[in-house]
């Protein structure tokens, strides 16, 4: 029997701030060398999947971009499926932008259903996990399912974020709640969908003509199939898993990764984390600098006198004389000058850090309240950032009414901004 996966990655993920300023959400780059939807993919090669469909639709560039032909997941074929990309087209019927998850299998489904594989493999392109498929597969063959969700406890707190499921002691799901504002328990849907070919065809095409539905798989498809009575079962999973949708996640998602031992193991050689890796040189770490507990990726070049703490640096990352990056994410061919501290802060690419800036903090025992730099922007020296301040993408000295930014401020650049 034949499984074809398909990928969800058309998220806008506002959610995450600057991060998604210009790019979709699954292309947000993560633990220095990678981007989000890199776990995924490499979820579906590890599991011998290798015909994968992406549904791509907000700032898709950078995206397809990093996918290329799909060659370092091993996807770049053609006789057994490989990598394709599919946006949003206009044509003669019904095409438009995607209104939803659902909408979006639906008008690609002609494309989907072809060469009729068994079954559909529905995937979030913005979920950091490391899971194989195919013991969902055989689970859902044995329990000759309609449709099998990947489920996982949650704490009760948060079980209000999720849809919620409600199962029998077979494991049959007898309820599910879209983001319940009271959850009734504490079993979470992983956005992981195990479809039966022609019954994800009924459902999708039973949406479509349906008013007033949002066209979406957790507010509409799968509390209907519930409704309906449809065979449909939760496959349990206790590994980790975040979806990093929000500023706080995807700091904390990093955080989790310098623990000892870490959720993820990224040095696992049999659960290879694949992705396009740039050409860059060996880090260089210069003479009485500090380095701990941190990610630090290739390209990189620490100066004598600088200090990295429970860090990821990703490739390019320059930090000069005396500076100290604490508990902070900095993306690709940054450069923090001389005696500048950056305290719980995402910095995004290219950023120009001045010397002796201040940036960020860390208040103990409060929640972590986490700093953001646009892409390409500017940092004057001297200038301090609080906690919780937002500056936007190509921000320049010229563009900032003070030296002193405060937590609640969000900075815009006046200039009309650069599109890479």
């Amino acid at each position: 029997m034949k499984t074809r996966a398909v990928i969800l990655a058309g998220g806008e993920g506002s959610r995450l701030g600057t991060l998604t300023a210009k790019r979709t959400k699954p292309a947000v780059p993560f633990a220095g060398k990678y981007r989000i939807i890199d776990f995924t993919l490499s979820n579906c090669v590890n599991s011998g999947i290798f015909d994968v469909m992406i549904m791509a639709q907000y700032r898709p560039h950078s995206l397809i971009e990093h996918l290329g032909a799909g060659g370092p997941w091993d996807l770049n074929r053609d006789f057994t499926g490989g990598i394709r990309i599919f946006t949003p087209y206009k044509a003669r019927g019904n095409s438009d932008w995607y209104l939803g998850t659902a909408d979006a299998v639906q008008q690609n489904f002609r494309f989907i259903k072809h060469a009729n594989p068994d079954h559909i493999l529905i995937l979030s392109g913005d979920h950091i996990y490391e899971m194989n498929y195919d013991p969902m597969i055989e689970f859902h063959r044995a329990h000759h399912a309609d449709v099998t969700v990947a489920a996982i406890r949650v704490p009760m707190a948060e079980a209000s974020r999720f849809g919620i499921l409600g199962i029998d002691e077979n494991s049959q799901i007898t309820s599910f709640v879209e983001k319940p504002a009271n959850p009734p328990s504490d079993l979470a849907n992983m956005g992981v969908y195990l479809f039966n070919l022609d019954v994800l065809d009924q459902a999708l095409w039973d949406d479509h003509l349906r008013e007033g539905s949002a066209h979406d798989f957790g507010k509409d498809i799968l509390p209907r199939m519930v409704r309906d009575g449809r065979r449909m079962f939760a496959y349990p999973y206790d590994g980790y898993w975040v979806d990093v949708g929000t500023v706080g996640s995807y700091w904390q998602a990093h955080m989790d990764l310098l623990q000892e031992p870490p959720p993820i193991d990224l040095n696992n050689r049999s659960w290879i984390i694949h992705t396009r890796t740039e050409e860059r040189p060996p880090v260089w770490i210069g003479s009485g600098a500090i380095v701990l507990d941190s990610l630090i990726t290739d390209g990189c070049v620490i100066l004598p006198g600088a200090r990295v703490e429970r860090s990821v640096l990703s490739p390019g990352v320059r930090i000069e004389a005396g500076a100290v990056v604490r508990e902070s994410v900095v993306l690709t061919d940054t450069n923090i000058a001389q005696g500048a501290v950056l305290e719980r802060v995402i910095v995004d690419k290219r950023v120009r850090i001045g010397a002796n800036a201040h940036l960020g903090g860390i208040a103990p025992g409060q929640e972590p309240v986490i700093a953001m730099i646009g892409k390409n922007s500017q940092i004057s020296p001297g200038m301090i950032v609080e906690p919780g301040a937002l500056i936007g993408t190509d921000v320049i000295p010229e563009d900032f009414p003070s030296n002193l930014i405060r937590g609640d401020d969000y900075i815009q650049t006046k200039r009309a901004p650069y599109e890479i």
